[in-house]
C-alpha cells in the first residue's frame, strides 16, 4: 500500500478534550457483512392475503433492511412447508396457516437484493391440520391467561389454573412425522426444476431450528423430557448433511441458543470422554469431530440469542461488551459460572463470541472458516438513547470484530433511527479506532473500498456529559475541509424514523485542524462524521525547518500580489489555504515553471502557499496586510 507524506506548518490546536481517539484506516481491516443491518418478522407468514403497506415498505427500505429473518422463531420449529401450517407452542400448540411460500415471494419482489432466511425442523414433528384445535374463542374469547402454555390442542382438557391441562392433548392428533427428508425438501420446493424459482442466492443462510435446549418448555407435547445433547446432535448430523447435498452452497447457522443460561448448558449435564462440558464447547467439538470423519462441513455460522433483562440504563449501554471484551464483569452473569464444567461463582465475564471463536480454534483449528451470528436480541428499558446507543455500540462491535448476521427480534424507538444511520453512512470495511475510555465513548470507523471515503460512528455513553473528544487520525491524510456531522440526540419515547427525508437526524458541520478533529458529544447519543481523504502518513513539521529551502513567498507581508518562487523542483499544483485548513484558492502549474505570480483578495490574517507534487508537498506561511 502507498503511503503520501505530507510536510505541513504546526499550529496550535486548542482543545479542551477529555479523551483520545485513534483511527488507522490501515489495521483491523475487516469487510462489513451486509447481514448485520437486520430484522426479524417484517412481514406476516399467518396470513397470505396480507400485503405491507406503502408506508412499511419505505421505512424497511429507507431504514436499510438488508437481511430478513422470517422463519417466526418457535413457531418454525414445527413448521409444514407441504401443508404451510406451524404448530403454536406458546397458544395451546393450536395449529394455525403460515406460508412461508407467500413471504418468500413478497421478500424477493420488494427486495430483490436482500437475503432472507428461514429455518429447518430437527424437532422431528411438524403440523398436520387444525380439525383438533382447542377452542380458545369458545373458551375466554382468545383472552391471554396463564394456562395458554398448556396441551390442549388435540382433544385435551383445561385445567382452570396453573399451566398443566388436565388432560395432555393427543400430539398425534394434530403433528405428523417429520424426518430429515422432509424439512429439508422445502430447498427442492423453492428451488428445484419444479420448485417455486426462488432465487437461492439470496437464501442461502438457515437456521437449524430453533432455541432447541429449552424445546421441554416451548414443545414439551413431544418432548416431555429433555433430550441428550447427544441426541440432539445427531438429529443436526442428520438434517445437516440432507441440506448439504442438496444445496452445496447453503449456509448452515446453529445451534440457535435460547439466551445467556443456554449458552453454557444443556438441560441436562453433558459428560463427554469423562469430562463435562459447557454446551457450545461440547457442540463445536462433535461439529469438528463428525467434520472429519465424514468430510462435510456442517456448520457455517455460529448463532446465539440474547435477552437480558435488564432495565438499567447504564447497563444496558454496556451489553455491547458482553461479546468480546474478556475483562467486563456482566452484572447478569449466570450460565457462565458453569463454563468449567462445575458451578464457580467467580465467573462472571462472558466474552461469549470471543470464547466461541476460542474453542473453534481449538476443536477446528485456525481456518475453520466459521463465522459468528445472533439472529434473536431483546433489551429491556423504554429510554430510546439508551436503545440507540446500545444498537450503535452492539453493531460497531459486531462490525469490528466480523460478525456475520444480527437481526434483533424486539424492535423500539431508536432503532430505526440507528439502523437508518449506519447502513446508509457507513463505508464498506471497518477499521481500527480505539478511545482513551472505552466504557465512555467508543469510535467505529469504516472506509470505503478506493479507501477515500470514510465514515466514523461516534458513541457517547455518558447519561448526562457532554464528552470533549479528539480524533487523531494515522495513515489518512484529511481533505482540508469541513465535514458533515450527522447526529442522533435527545430522541422522544415514540418513533421518529419513517423515511430517509422523515426522522431525527440532526445535521452540523465540523472543522479539520491539522489532520485532527476536535468534537462535543452530547450525553447518550450517536454521531456520525463523513470524511473524505487518502492513505498516507501525515506528518507536522515546524515551517521554518522545513519549508525556507524550498519555496519563497514575497513581498511577506504582502498585499494582493503575491509571487511564489521556488528552485529546480518541478511542482503540479498550488494551494493557498488558511489556519483552519480551508482551501482558498487552487491552480495547476506549468511545466517547467520557477515561479508564479498570485493576485488573490485576501483578508488580513495568516494564510499558506502549499506546493505538490506526487508524494512532495512543501508549505510556506503567507501574512496579508492590507
Amino acid at each position: 500500500m502507498k503511503k503520501l507524506s505530507i510536510l505541513l506548518f504546526f499550529a496550535s490546536l486548542s482543545v479542551s478534550a477529555q479523551l483520545s481517539i485513534k483511527i488507522d484506516p490501515t489495521k483491523e481491516v475487516k469487510p462489513i457483512s451486509p447481514n448485520l443491518y437486520g430484522k426479524n418478522n417484517s412481514f406476516s407468514s399467518t396470513n397470505p392475503n396480507e400485503q405491507l403497506s406503502a408506508e412499511d415498505l419505505t421505512r424497511l427500505r429507507d431504514a436499510g433492511v438488508k437481511f430478513f429473518r422470517e422463519s417466526g422463531g418457535n413457531n418454525s420449529t414445527k413448521y409444514n412447508w407441504r401443508r404451510k401450517l406451524s404448530s403454536h407452542p406458546d397458544w395451546y400448540n393450536n395449529v394455525y396457516t403460515n406460508d412461508w411460500d407467500n413471504v418468500a415471494k413478497n421478500l424477493q419482489r420488494n427486495f430483490p437484493n436482500a437475503q432472507g432466511m428461514w429455518a429447518f425442523q430437527l424437532i422431528g414433528w411438524a403440523a398436520k391440520t387444525n380439525v383438533y384445535n382447542f377452542n380458545d374463542w369458545g373458551y375466554n374469547r382468545s383472552q391471554w391467561w396463564e394456562g395458554v402454555n398448556q396441551n390442549l390442542a388435540g382433544n385435551g382438557e383445561p385445567n382452570a389454573t396453573g399451566t398443566k391441562a388436565k388432560v395432555e392433548g393427543d400430539p398425534s392428533l394434530y403433528l405428523e412425522k417429520w424426518p430429515a427428508d422432509s424439512t429439508t425438501g422445502i430447498l427442492d420446493h423453492w428451488f428445484g426444476t419444479n420448485g417455486l424459482g426462488l432465487d437461492k442466492s439470496k437464501i442461502i443462510y438457515w437456521n437449524m431450528d430453533n432455541e432447541t435446549e429449552i424445546w421441554s418448555g416451548t414443545h414439551d407435547d413431544v418432548v416431555p423430557k429433555p433430550i441428550s445433547a447427544e441426541e440432539f446432535m445427531q438429529k443436526y448430523f442428520a438434517v445437516a448433511k440432507k441440506a448439504r447435498e442438496k444445496f452445496p452452497d447453503i449456509k448452515l447457522v446453529g445451534p440457535v441458543t435460547a439466551n445467556e443460561w443456554q449458552w453454557y448448558n444443556w438441560p441436562t449435564p453433558i459428560n463427554h470422554e469423562g469430562r463435562n462440558y459447557p454446551w457450545l464447547e461440547y457442540f463445536i467439538k462433535r461439529v469438528a469431530e463428525e467434520q472429519k470423519a465424514t468430510g462435510i462441513k456442517l456448520l457455517d455460522v455460529m448463532d446465539i440469542h440474547f435477552y437480558p433483562s435488564t432495565k438499567v440504563d447504564d447497563e444496558i449501554v454496556q451489553l455491547h461488551r458482553v461479546f468480546f471484551d474478556r475483562n467486563y464483569v456482566y452484572p447478569g452473569a449466570n450460565g457462565v459460572k458453569n463454563v468449567n464444567g462445575s458451578w464457580d461463582n467467580s465467573q462472571n465475564k462472558e466474552y461469549i463470541f470471543a470464547r466461541i471463536n476460542d474453542w473453534m480454534d481449538k476443536y477446528l483449528g485456525a481456518n475453520h472458516g466459521i463465522t459468528l451470528g445472533m439472529t434473536e436480541i431483546g433489551i429491556e428499558g423504554d429510554n430510546a438513547n439508551a436503545t440507540a446507543v446500545w444498537y450503535a455500540s452492539t453493531m460497531g462491535e459486531f462490525m469490528k470484530h466480523g460478525v456475520e448476521i444480527f437481526a434483533p427480534w424486539h424492535w423500539k424507538p431508536g432503532m430505526w433511527e440507528t439502523l437508518h444511520l449506519l447502513s446508509k453512512y457507513n463505508k464498506t470495511s471497518s477499521v481500527f479506532g480505539e478511545s482513551s475510555n472505552e466504557t465512555l465513548v467508543s469510535a467505529y470507523p469504516s472506509i470505503n473500498a478506493s479507501q477515500d471515503s470514510m465514515t466514523v460512528v461516534l458513541v457517547n455513553r455518558s447519561g448526562s456529559v457532554i464528552q470533549n473528544v479528539t480524533l487523531n487520525f494515522d495513515n489518512f491524510i484529511l481533505d482540508n475541509q469541513t465535514a458533515k456531522v450527522l447526529s442522533l440526540k435527545s430522541l422522544p419515547s415514540s418513533e421518529t424514523f419513517f423515511s430517509s427525508t422523515r426522522n431525527a437526524l440532526t445535521e452540523s458541520s465540523i472543522h479539520i485542524t491539522n489532520n485532527k478533529i476536535a468534537a462535543a458529544l452530547p450525553p447518550m447519543s450517536v454521531t456520525s462524521i463523513q470524511l473524505s481523504g487518502k492513505i498516507g502518513q501525515y506528518i507536522i513539521l515546524n515551517t521554518e525547518e522545513t519549508s525556507e529551502a524550498n519555496i519563497k513567498v514575497f513581498p511577506n507581508p504582502s498585499s494582493e500580489r503575491i509571487t511564489v518562487q521556488w528552485g529546480a523542483e518541478v511542482f503540479e499544483k498550488i494551494e493557498i489555504i488558511d489556519v483552519q485548513g480551508q482551501l482558498i484558492y487552487e491552480q495547476p502549474i506549468p511545466n517547467d515553471n520557477q515561479q508564479l505570480e498570485l493576485k488573490l483578495s485576501l483578508t488580513d490574517k495568516i494564510y499558506f502557499a502549499r506546493l505538490s507534487q506526487g508524494n512532495k508537498v512543501v508549505v510556506k506561511k503567507i501574512v496579508v496586510q492590507k
